[in-house]
């Protein structure tokens, strides 16, 4: 796959590398020349001066004939921009925006134009593990998809429940159990596994259910 990637700081140029590695082609877009100091020499020949939504800079990369398009400079308009006209200009299939505003991020997902936002996403997951149990930081999602419809979150493991299998509490509720953090591991959570006390499951289910659901569940692990 041909992939076109905007901004080349440490996240592109990692991007970069990495797709290479795996034996893609990638294009790097940065305005800045000093940039591409970052990149090997094996895909520094593949960096392109100018603006990631200026549409001349973007067919000088490939975007023509490329399967995904990568927008992680450090300006949200930017990103987004670039985004738009990758998507919506050119038709890649796979599109994906680095927001650094986590309102932003929320409106262009909405839009259906998958975004990461980063400094949001990152404070969440530290505050979630340095506060573990507290009901204010787990009430919103560990995740959501593009177009809002699935969404993740955890849910502390309810008195009672140890010994029932992950099998017992999907059957229950409109969820699926993804991992199990238990004792400061990871843990897949096969239909077979057994809860034990002290488990915080991460499940995945329908945005519209998941408000509320870890209040909801009952000790049988079904639904009040």
């Amino acid at each position: 796959m041909h992939i076109v990637i905007m901004g080349c700081g440490r996240v592109g140029s990692t991007l970069a590398h990495t797709l290479v590695d795996l034996g893609h082609t990638v294009a790097v877009i940065d305005q800045d020349p000093e940039a591409f100091r970052r990149l090997r020499g094996d895909t520094a020949k593949h960096a392109v001066r100018g603006l990631g939504h200026d549409r001349e800079v973007l067919l000088s990369a490939g975007i023509d004939r490329a399967g995904a398009f990568a927008a992680v400079s450090n300006g949200d308009n930017s990103n987004i921009i670039a985004a738009r006209v990758a998507r919506e200009t050119f038709g890649v299939e796979h599109v994906v925006a680095r927001i650094y505003d986590p309102r932003r991020a929320e409106v262009y997902q909405r839009l259906g134009i998958p975004t990461v936002a980063t400094v949001r996403w990152t404070a969440d997951a530290i505050l979630r593990r340095m506060v573990p149990g507290d009901e204010r930081l787990t009430a919103g999602p560990e995740w959501q998809d593009a177009s809002g419809t699935l969404a993740m979150t955890e849910v502390t493991l309810p008195e009672g429940w140890a010994g029932r299998s992950v099998a017992s509490v999907e059957e229950g509720a409109p969820l699926r159990v993804v991992y199990l953090s238990r004792r400061g591991r990871i843990v897949l959570a096969g239909t077979e596994v057994v809860l034990e006390e002290g488990d915080v499951l991460h499940v995945v289910a329908d945005s519209r259910d998941l408000d509320g659901l870890p209040g909801r569940l009952n000790e049988d692990g079904t639904e009040a």
